[in-house]
Order: structure tokens, then sequence, then C-alpha cells
């Protein structure tokens, strides 16, 4: 992949590279240094990149990784992991939704956004994630259920 294909396709998917960021570290500031972080070690690995096809789903998996170096740097100074400041682009309407999508753990939340948000496949989300297929399977069964139970118990009061 040359240099200007490199920079197309990560144009190409900077929204995309934005929510799955900002779902993670819920802060535009965080989610910002994240994806700039993974384009830069993207643009330097691009050349171990075997298939062109996959590039949006080995990006991803970059960015993901980033994400949880930034995390973990927010452990060892000792900082909350979450703060309350993010504003999804193309957040869904319904702000409960939003809410009880963002209280949902990581490890639920993740597969979701990327499959339901981001049109990811399952296969992809392994990719991504490095889990079996069947656990994306299992953890977006999961995660509908809590969303499920949350809404549900929010439209009953």
């Amino acid at each position: 992949m040359d240099d200007r294909q490199f920079l197309q396709r990560a144009l190409e998917c900077q929204r995309k590279l934005y929510r799955v960021a900002l779902s993670m570290l819920r802060c535009d500031a965080d989610a910002a240094d994240a994806i700039q972080e993974a384009v830069f070690k993207g643009w330097i690995h691009r050349d171990t990149l075997r298939d062109g096809e996959r590039f949006e789903a080995w990006l991803t998996r970059i960015l993901v990784n980033e994400c949880r170096n930034i995390q973990r740097r927010w452990k060892r100074r000792g900082e909350p992991l979450y703060e309350e400041r993010f504003a999804l682009i193309e957040a869904p309407p319904d702000p409960e939704l939003r809410e009880a999508l963002m209280a949902l753990p990581e490890k639920l939340r993740l597969p979701l956004v990327l499959h339901y948000l981001e049109g990811y496949s399952l296969r992809e989300i392994s990719d991504i994630l490095k889990i079996p297929q069947t656990t994306v399977k299992s953890r977006l069964h999961q995660a509908r259920g809590a969303l499920r139970r949350t809404l549900s118990t929010e439209v009953e009061i």
C-alpha cells in the first residue's frame, strides 16, 4: 500500500474510528489522541498489512490497542477511568438509549458499537478484539439483554 492510498483510506474511516475511540474512552481529547497515535502506528507499519481489503479492521485493531494503552495510563496515574465529558457523533437520538449504551461495561459495549453502529461482521470484530467469534456472539447477546432490561425498567417507571 503506497502513501497516498494509506492516507485516503485512513481519512475515509476517520469518523468510524472516532466513534469507536469515543465509545471506549468517553472523552473527545483522548479519542482524538488515540486516533492520531493509531494512524501514526498504522503508517509506520503499513507494509505489514497483508490484505488491503481488511485495512479498516486492521486500523481499528490498532486503535483499540491504543485506547487500552490510554486506559492503562489513566490507571497508573490514579485518574478516574471515565470522564463524563463526551458527545457521540451521530449518537442515538434517544438520550436514554445513549445513557444505557454508555453504562454497559466496555467488553459488552465495544462489540455492540462495532457491530450495530459501525457495521463490522462478527469475523471482523473477532479479529479486531482478538477473541473467538462465539465470544463476540455471546457478548452481543448479553449486551442486547442488558440494554433491553435497562430500557424496559426505565419505561415501566
